[in-house]
């Protein structure tokens, strides 16, 4: 038996699609623990390129068992569409199994995150207005609703009448909405969706129990990563959920087997989608370019990434509360042709030199202090060794490394799963 976590190290879209999927050629199991819809893991493989959202990075592999756990919130519409596409591209879809216990998010929920969002005006989050905050907000007022609940209908629809009343209550008192929440609208919708997945519903933590207890491999997916976390994140500039590792138990549902691995994911440089401080962030020109050669774009709202210098105090922040045992370093191959290369090393706060990653209130008024490496000017995609790498390169790679205090172990430089580096365990 073994069970890994794969995780983000800084502000999501580090890569963990395709660590995932390469990772799970060997898994039995790949268990998203939290998040919904409103980010996206994108893979490349024999299959073709595909931009996940809700299902598992594990889905190519056809032996294996993709699970959405009892912390992930669940569209039922997005669900069926992402299924409905995976099947038409040929990707079998059948051991994908779904937590009784992962919580609904109703269309009324993508409305309250867009309406906050507007209230918020300048101060907005930067939401993708999917309804994950509402929905994770819901379910700790216990005002939620479960998906195992569409198994017991009767009951569903007594329970959400209480939560569409609440929900009137809002649009009227908070939003000021005139036109509110159709009970009749939402009993229709999760009736015709939920239909479509029932089968798929069980109880997945029995489901993996049985699994561990056999000496199978179970791999825990992350959605977005560490800085984006609700705990220790850029807070309120966040996710709703807990996108650490030490969460993947709970938000999984998987105890009693402690975890062997945590594989943080981290970029060769820094990119950041959304709100918050970003302090290593490149002047537009300087970001323009790279975001083109990396295709630096949000692959579930299609925005623009905000591209930065590699921030080493942001990395080692991550990957400490990660409790990373080892790091995959990607998109190393999109920095070929840059003259030189700048590491943040420290950040400079009223004279101050900083190495532990603080609050908004200080980043806000933090600047970065660099240091250069020099750059590269070879293709390296086809490198499959370590040693393969023009020195610049590896010396940029070892620097990190030393920086963030972790190993390096894989090193990505192409979107392919054969393009990556296993540079072995210690």
């Amino acid at each position: 038996m073994s069970i890994a976590v794969v995780c983000g190290t800084n502000w999501g879209d580090e890569g963990k699609g395709r660590m995932v999927d390469y990772l799970a050629r060997e898994a039995d199991a790949v268990v998203r623990y939290q998040g919904g819809n409103n980010a996206g893991h994108t893979v490349v493989n024999e299959f073709g390129s595909f931009a996940l959202h809700l299902i598992p990075s594990g889905i190519f592999n056809s032996h294996v068992t993709c699970v959405l756990g009892p912390g992930t919130v669940i569209d039922l519409e997005a669900l069926n569409v992402e299924i409905e596409n995976l099947e038409a591209a040929g990707i079998d879809c059948g051991n994908i199994k779904i937590s009784d216990r992962a919580t609904i998010l109703f269309p009324f929920y993508r409305d309250e995150d867009a309406w906050e969002e507007e209230r918020l005006g300048d101060r907005a989050y930067g939401s993708t207005k999917n309804g994950i905050a509402p929905a994770y907000g819901d379910r700790h007022a216990k005002k939620a609703m479960r998906v195992g609940e569409l198994l017991y209908p009767d009951s569903f629809r007594a329970q959400l009448k209480h939560i569409v009343d609440w929900k009137n209550l809002v649009a009227s008192g908070v939003f000021k909405r005139e036109s509110g929440v159709s009970y009749d609208r939402m009993v229709n919708w999760a009736m015709t969706y939920g239909e479509h997945v029932k089968h798929r519903i069980c109880d997945t933590t029995a489901l993996l129990e049985d699994m561990a207890a056999a000496g199978k491999r179970i791999l825990f997916e992350a959605q977005l990563g560490a800085l984006r976390d609700v705990y220790y994140g850029i807070y309120p500039y966040t996710t709703s959920s807990c996108a650490l590792a030490a969460f993947a138990p709970v938000g999984g549902g998987l105890f009693n087997h402690p975890v062997d691995r945590v594989v943080g994911v981290m970029k060769a440089f820094s990119t950041c989608v959304g709100e918050g401080p970003f302090l290593t962030e490149m002047s537009s020109e300087e970001a323009s370019s790279l975001r083109e050669t990396a295709m630096e774009y949000g692959a579930t709202t299609g925005r623009p990434r905000g591209i930065g210098h590699f921030d080493a105090v942001a990395s080692r922040f991550g990957t400490q509360v990660q409790g990373a045992t080892e790091i995959a370093l990607t998109k190393l191959d999109s920095l070929s042709g840059l003259a030189n290369l700048k590491i943040c090393t420290h950040y400079d706060y009223r004279g101050e030199h900083l190495t532990r990653f603080p609050l908004n209130p200080v980043l806000e008024e933090a600047s970065p202090i660099y240091e250069t490496c020099e750059g590269w000017t070879e293709d390296i995609t086809d490198c499959r060794k370590f040693d393969e790498l023009p020195v610049a390169a590896q010396a940029y790679v070892l620097r990190i490394e030393a920086l963030i205090a972790c190993r390096i172990r894989f090193v990505s430089v192409g979107p392919e799963r054969s393009q990556l580096i296993d540079r072995g365990p210690v």
